[in-house]
């Protein structure tokens, strides 16, 4: 009996030893499978972006108008139905998830390279460079943001510049990114002032590394998990902002679809046609609310004290 259970204790030991040891990324990938709401928006995330790439596969021009057909109901032949000039709503709902989403991804490029750069220089340097910095950032937060957004859209559209045009993703990126990027610079800015006063900082410190390497081989590598959580996040926000704006009629122009000018065009039928509003309005709430899924799952993944808890387990 003593026999088998030392020849069991030993065969548990040997399978320790030949299993690979679990990494952290493979650690935080199963906690967010465990995450039934990221899960389900992770699939609504892929589906949005699938509709979005295959739009030019449909049969319909999304901006020729075919007067004909217009304000039809949802049918087999437009299963969205038509709007005030006939087009096909499922093909503009489409196109318009591409504008949406492009401009989205644009805006948290734009709010990360302003964001990250900033919140480093404030949270590793700190004393007066960190007294400016975030005496600006402080100062572009307390503007009033939809105000200020209609505004620089306004100015940027009579501007001549030459990646600035009138009716582009890029204007209205640059208005969102402009005021979007203060939260990822205080972010980043509070992470760095805990992470430097670590002990592998200051040994490195000791060792004689410089600045730029211990900022992005020490410090970025291990905040990179908040900043992911946050550009997650930042994503449904810029598509909201970027739809609100376009419902105004200060963001992307007709004819080009977008979700918001979209329901902008559909207020004045809102009673006798609804859907000319429902299909653009139930793809902004799916897709706001899967990003907010896959932020929160991305929070509990990338979480290291709960990475490490079940690595010690």
């Amino acid at each position: 009996m003593i026999t088998n259970e030392k020849t069991f204790e030993q065969s548990g030991e040997i399978n320790n030893i030949i299993r690979p040891p679990e990494t952290m990324m493979s650690l935080a990938w199963k906690r967010f499978r465990r995450h039934p709401g990221a899960m389900v928006g992770a699939i609504v995330m892929i589906f949005m972006i699938l509709t979005a790439v295959f739009a030019p596969l449909s049969p319909y021009d999304p901006v020729k108008s075919d007067i004909k057909n217009r304000f039809q109901a949802p049918s087999w032949e437009h299963p969205f139905g038509t709007d005030g000039l006939g087009r096909d709503l499922m093909t503009r709902t489409f196109y318009g998830g591409r504008v949406s989403m492009t401009v989205g991804i644009m805006v948290v490029a734009i709010t990360l390279g302003i964001g990250i750069p900033v919140g480093t220089i404030a949270g590793y340097y700190g004393g007066w460079i960190d007294n400016i910095l975030m005496r600006i950032i402080d100062a572009t937060l307390a503007l009033p943001a939809l105000l200020f957004m209609i505004l620089l859209a306004a100015i940027l559209r009579e501007a001549d510049l030459p990646i600035v045009e009138s009716n582009s993703k890029m204007t209205i990126a640059l208005v969102l990114g402009v005021l979007s990027w203060p939260t990822v610079a205080r972010l980043v800015r509070a992470v760095f002032l805990t992470l430097r006063e670590m002990d592998y900082i200051q040994a490195a410190q000791a060792l004689g590394a410089s600045d730029l390497r211990i900022i992005l081989r020490e410090l970025l590598p291990n905040g990179f998990g908040p900043i992911i959580v946050q550009s997650t996040l930042g994503l449904g926000y810029a598509i909201m902002e970027e739809s609100g704006l376009s419902f105004l009629g200060f963001g992307i122009m007709p004819p080009t679809p977008s979700w918001g000018n979209m329901l902008n065009n559909a207020q004045e039928h809102l009673i006798q046609y609804p859907w000319l509003a429902i299909f653009p309005g139930i793809m902004i709430f799916l897709t706001i609310i899967s990003v907010n899924y896959i932020g929160d799952g991305l929070r509990d993944a990338l979480d290291p004290y709960k990475v490490l808890a079940e690595i010690g387990e």
